[in-house]
């Protein structure tokens, strides 16, 4: 039993530790976009981005979230977030000539117009498929709040036990 305890504690420790990390990821991102206004977050070299249109099917889906490695160090065949017109766009590199960069999304018949090095945000590096579920469900009330609710009373009665024992 004493071992299941440290178990639950142990559980308890880390989801708390990743709410903290996750709760001043959140903060900061809040604090580059609105007070700074920069375009997009920068966290250690990186940012990501949720794609909006299904321009680079199947590849990346509507929705999906990217992770892009903040770099002009771009070749042919890297897929690349770029600002275009004040729209941050994910496609994949067709063509670099004399400094210009032509860019398709994989889903799309024509090539995008060409860009500047300067536009380029960086390269994706990782993307998260299906995200669009998992943040319907912990953007629900019936699921989260019975989850806060679950963890805190975890919680509560470990602490209240290693108070009794006291």
């Amino acid at each position: 039993m004493k071992y299941l305890e440290k178990f639950f504690k142990c559980i308890f420790n880390l989801i708390i530790v990743i709410l903290v990390i996750v709760v001043l990821i959140l903060v900061y991102n809040v604090v580059q976009v609105n007070v700074l206004k920069k375009e997009y977050v920068n966290i250690f070299g990186y940012s990501f981005f949720q794609v909006a249109t299904g321009s680079m099917a199947d590849t990346i889906q509507t929705n999906d979230i990217v992770i892009v490695k903040i770099t002009k160090d771009v070749q042919e065949g890297d897929i690349i977030t770029f600002n275009q017109n004040g729209n941050i766009i994910t496609h994949r590199i067709v063509q670099i000539n004399n400094g210009k960069i032509l860019t398709k999304g994989d889903a799309n018949n024509a090539v995008d117009e060409e860009i500047e090095y300067g536009q380029v945000i960086g390269k994706v590096v990782y993307i998260f498929k299906d995200i669009e579920v998992w943040k319907n469900v912990f953007q629900t009330p019936t699921v989260y709040i019975p989850m806060i609710i679950t963890i805190l009373l975890f919680g509560i009665s470990f602490s209240i036990k290693e108070n009794n024992q006291e």
